[in-house]
C-alpha cells in the first residue's frame, strides 16, 4: 500500500496533468494566439523598407488583436523541468530594433509615464517604439520556436511562460506602444508621414 502511494499515485497525477495541459495547447484560444503571434513575427521581420504610414496602420491593427488573443490564453501550469530553448540572438534583436527605428525615424521616441521609476521622478522617461516592438518580437519568436517542436510538454510550458511574460512584461509594452503609434498616426504632419524609410527594400534575414 505504501509503495502504491509513493510511486503510482504521483505518476497518476502527472498523467492527469499532461492530459489536462494537452487540452490547453489545443484549445481554440491557444491556437488563435499562436496564429496571431506568428503573424506579428512575420510582420516585424518584413519591416525593412516599409512606408511609415503603412507600417503604423498595420501595427495598430495587429497589436490590439495580439493583446486580445494573449488575454484569452487558458490558465495553465508549467509541468516540465528543463529550461525552454531560446531562438532569438542579440544580433536578431538588434536587426529588428534598427529596422523599426529606420522606418519611424524621429518619431521612434516617445515619453513614457507608466513606469515604476516615474514614482520617484517628475520628468517623463524617453522610450522607443522600436525597442518595445523588438522586446515583444523576442518573446513571441522564442515562444513560436518552442511551440513548433510538437512536444506536448514543451508546447504547454512555452504557452504558460509566454502568458506569464505577457502579464508581467510585454503586455504593458504593447499598450504603451499602441499609445505612441496612435500619436504618430493621428498627430503627425503630412510631411512627416511622407518621409521615406531609412532602409532599402530588402527583408530582414531572420529564421
Amino acid at each position: 500500500m505504501i509503495f502504491f502511494l509513493t510511486f503510482f499515485l504521483p505518476l497518476h497525477f502527472k498523467i492527469l496533468d499532461m492530459e489536462q495541459n494537452s487540452q490547453v495547447i489545443f484549445d481554440k484560444n491557444s491556437i488563435e494566439f499562436v496564429t496571431v503571434a506568428a503573424e506579428y513575427c512575420a510582420f516585424i521581420e518584413r519591416v525593412r523598407g516599409a512606408e511609415r504610414k503603412v507600417f503604423v496602420d498595420t501595427a495598430l491593427k495587429i497589436l490590439p488583436l495580439l493583446y486580445l488573443k494573449a488575454s484569452l490564453i487558458p490558465e495553465c501550469e508549467v509541468i516540465g523541468e528543463d529550461d525552454l530553448e531560446v531562438f532569438v540572438t542579440e544580433d536578431d534583436y538588434e536587426m529588428v530594433r534598427r529596422a523599426v527605428a529606420g522606418v519611424l525615424g524621429e518619431q521612434d521616441d516617445y515619453l513614457e509615464v507608466f513606469l515604476p521609476d516615474m514614482a520617484y521622478s517628475d520628468t517623463p522617461i524617453k522610450k522607443c517604439i522600436s525597442e518595445d516592438l523588438a522586446d515583444i518580437y523576442q518573446d513571441l519568436k522564442d515562444f513560436i520556436g518552442v511551440f513548433q517542436s510538437g512536444l506536448n510538454v514543451t508546447m504547454n510550458d512555452s504557452l504558460c511562460v509566454c502568458k506569464e511574460h505577457f502579464a508581467e512584461f510585454w503586455g504593458q509594452r504593447l499598450v504603451n506602444t499602441m499609445r505612441a503609434l496612435h500619436d504618430v498616426k493621428y498627430h503627425s504632419s503630412e510631411e512627416d508621414a511622407d518621409v521615406p524609410a531609412a532602409w532599402d527594400n530588402d527583408e530582414l534575414d531572420l529564421v
